[in-house]
């Protein structure tokens, strides 16, 4: 089962992302929260799996609502976002969110997205997609002249960073490399600590400023 917690500062919307999420066999919505300090608390108070989050909320927002999770490791956060979110992309990024969907997505595409998530996957909506891939473009020009050490990493943990900036769950690596699930996750493990980062959102960000994989990859 997975618990979600619900921040959201407007009622009715977060009254219908219950009504979405609880209609579930599989999905738990364990709380709600009207703002980011009370997102935060409540995650690890009521030990979710997957905060579904609003960027802009009253008080605290969804960004550093995000990064204060992030820096605890608490619950990967799914964010909800609107069209005009070009200058919330860069920070998403890295503070190393799961994934953003649209507030205009369906209910089927919410609940596939939170399960997404929950399962250590990632999630970018097609209609941020292109605003995702300019950031990483922007950040790319900006890399200091000696890169991440990626040297650090073996061929397999490579293989699997790779896998993971394609925003595939670690079923679905285990899966593809013919690996087993808990052997992928620590190949995570040890990927996320020789780079010195948090969250696969955070490896995802590097995997595309050093150019291993690319926004054309498959």
């Amino acid at each position: 089962m997975t618990r979600v917690l619900v921040a959201e500062d407007e009622a009715l919307y977060r009254m219908g992302l219950r009504l979405i999420l609880e209609a579930q066999p599989d999905i738990e919505v364990a709380g709600e929260a009207s703002d980011g300090a009370a997102a935060v608390e409540a995650a690890f108070a009521l030990e979710v799996d997957v905060v579904l989050m609003d960027v802009r909320m009253s008080g605290m927002d969804g960004l550093e609502a995000a990064r204060r999770l992030a820096a605890a490791r608490g619950p990967r956060v799914l964010l909800l976002t609107s069209f005009d979110l070009d200058e919330y992309i860069e920070q998403a990024l890295t503070i190393g969110v799961g994934g953003f969907v649209l507030k205009s997505a369906s209910g089927e595409e919410l609940v596939w997205a939170v399960r997404r998530v929950a399962a250590g996957g990632g999630v970018i909506d097609p209609a941020v997609a292109p605003r995702v891939i300019e950031a990483f473009s922007r950040r790319r020009l900006r890399l200091p002249s000696t890169p991440p050490p990626l040297a650090t990493l073996s061929k397999r943990e490579r293989d699997v960073l790779v896998h993971v900036a394609r925003g595939l769950s670690n079923r679905e690596i285990a899966r593809s490399l013919g690996l087993g699930e808990a052997t992928v996750r620590t190949h995570v493990g040890h990927l996320l600590a020789k780079l010195d980062l948090r969250s696969r959102g955070q490896a995802i960000v590097l995997a595309y400023e050093v150019g291993l994989v690319g926004a054309d990859s498959p």
